[in-house]
């Protein structure tokens, strides 16, 4: 069986949703006090992520943004997410993949496991078989049907053999709930302790996982201590110089927490992530009975004034369910109305849900599921100034209570349709589903030629638009605090931002 060689980086990809934040240049009065503890040299350095103090503990395959950090410092997949969104060895120093992409051959590094036991292609493959059982009743899980069969071929080398060829299979098995486990433990780059509310993270000596150093090499000699807090807060502590980083900062907190934080434009870093941002329609009765109706709100917002209420800067919004530009899409299928304006689009809408309420004898009325936050404030008063001018009522409700309508707000795992209609197929049970859209992307899947997975995939995206049960606004907003003289840091597709760079010391 010929080989395609060695295989040692991610697919390069890059998604230029976002351009530079004018806006924020003239907040720079506070940067003389921002000193704070980000030394190089310091034994430690502070990060603080958004989100509820237990997030840093999750346990499980159903991560927080904080979870995930922790995950994959502390349990490393066959291969990891470098700084910059590429796949890196992890478990595996390398590996190959036959020419037919239907077999995945990784060669362990040496190292042992925290309880001694050998890191062996054993271990390894009860891990990663009790890790994937673990998914399976996750979206996540999906997108490893074509898994045959996991097995060792010596002590050292497990292969992973597909039904079909899985483009991405890299970035998937990179993701940070794929860290193997053994005896319910990771097998580094850092050890996890816990301080009250506070992770504390120590990299483990590189002799012990196994991995040479280079003289050109920086040493990981600085550990981390992590800690979960709602955004203003984590804002506050940048700016006091508690911490020295802030991470998973969303949409939803953008306003407050970067642009009116007096925080300047240097140290506020956005990810050009793509992904899901839109509206997931949950029920299928009353105005929203029929798909016409739906594309009527769909119809009805003024994207570009949406980019304005956001404050985004280069935020490009999309009528369109798979992100523009992502790999292996066509292009058959464009932006939505583009020869309407944003008024004649809003008559349109208008015009439908009049002769909806004529014949119904009834207002139309629908309740918006959103997150607090100063963006999510931002995002229902756009919202609801096009649907009143269309003569629909809308009214705002907390996150996951009871709505025909809720947020979508997802970073993708990695950039193909694929991901795109997984995550709104019935499967994933996020709101309305297309079940043609369904058998479209089940055949795609199955495709052994790459031009007919993409003509499927194109006619599922069709079936998806059509049945207009995701209303899509532009991609998911990412954003980070860092200071200058933090090293292991950089934006990148994934909005994934691991722990183990930030934690090397510069020379």
């Amino acid at each position: 069986m010929a080989l395609a060689g060695f295989v040692r980086s991610a697919y390069p990809f890059a998604m230029p949703c976002f351009g530079h934040l004018p806006k924020l240049a003239l907040m720079v009065a506070l940067l003389p006090l921002l000193t704070g503890c980000g030394d190089s040299a310091a034994p430690e350095i502070a990060i603080a992520v958004v989100g509820n103090e237990a997030a840093p503990f999750d346990s499980g395959v159903r991560l927080t943004a904080a979870g995930q950090l922790v995950r994959a410092a502390m349990a490393q997949g066959l291969v990891g997410l470098d700084e910059q969104g590429r796949v890196v060895p992890g478990l595996a120093d390398r590996w190959i993949v036959t020419d037919d992409g239907v077999s995945y051959i990784f060669r362990l590094r040496d190292g042992t496991w925290p309880d001694g036991a050998e890191l062996s292609a054993e271990s390894v493959k009860a891990g990663l078989r009790q890790t994937l059982a673990e998914l399976q009743a996750t979206p996540l899980g999906a997108e490893f049907v074509q898994i045959d069969e996991i097995r060792g071929m010596t002590g050292q080398v497990i292969e992973i053999r597909l039904v079909q060829p899985v483009p991405d299979l890299l970035q998937l098995l990179a993701q940070p709930e794929l860290g193997v486990l053994h005896g319910g433990r990771g097998g580094g780059p850092m050890s996890l302790r816990r301080d009250g509310v506070t992770a504390v993270l120590a990299p483990i000596a590189l002799a012990k996982l196994g991995l040479p150093r280079a003289d050109d090499q920086p040493a990981p000699a600085r550990s981390i201590r992590l800690l979960a807090v709602p955004a203003p807060v984590a804002v506050k502590q940048f700016v006091a110089g508690e911490v020295d980083v802030v991470l998973g900062g969303r949409f939803t907190d953008y306003p407050e927490g970067a642009a009116a934080s007096g925080v300047g434009q240097r140290l506020l870093r956005i990810d050009p992530a793509p992904g899901l941002f839109g509206l997931s329609v949950s029920r299928a009765d009353g105005f929203l009975a029929r798909p016409e109706n739906r594309e009527a709100l769909a119809l009805a917002i003024d994207r570009e004034a949406l980019a304005a209420a956001l404050e985004v800067g280069g935020w490009v919004p999309t009528t369109r369910v798979v992100a523009p530009g992502s790999t292996g899409d066509l292009g058959t299928v464009g932006e939505r109305w583009t020869s309407l304006t944003p008024a004649q689009r809003q008559r349109e809408a208008a015009a439908r849900v009049s002769r909806w309420t004529t014949q119904h004898r009834e207002p139309a009325a629908l309740r918006l599921a959103l997150p607090d936050g100063p963006g999510g404030d931002a995002l229902f008063g756009r919202l609801r100034a096009d649907f009143d001018a269309i003569g629909v009522a809308l009214s705002r409700v907390g996150d996951g209570k009871e709505a025909e309508l809720r947020l979508i707000d997802l970073v993708a795992r990695y950039p193909r349709p694929e991901w795109y209609l997984a995550q709104l197929s019935c499967a994933a049970a996020r709101g309305l589903c297309s079940s043609s859209a369904d058998a479209r992307l089940a055949d795609a899947r199955g495709a052994a030629d790459p031009a007919q997975r993409g003509a499927m995939l194109a006619e599922a995206e069709a079936e998806l638009t059509a049945a207009n049960v995701y209303i899509p606004l532009g991609p998911p907003v990412r954003w980070a605090l860092v200071r200058d003289n933090v090293v292991g840091f950089a934006v990148n597709p994934q909005a994934f931002h691991p722990l183990w760079p930030l934690a090397m010391q510069q020379k």
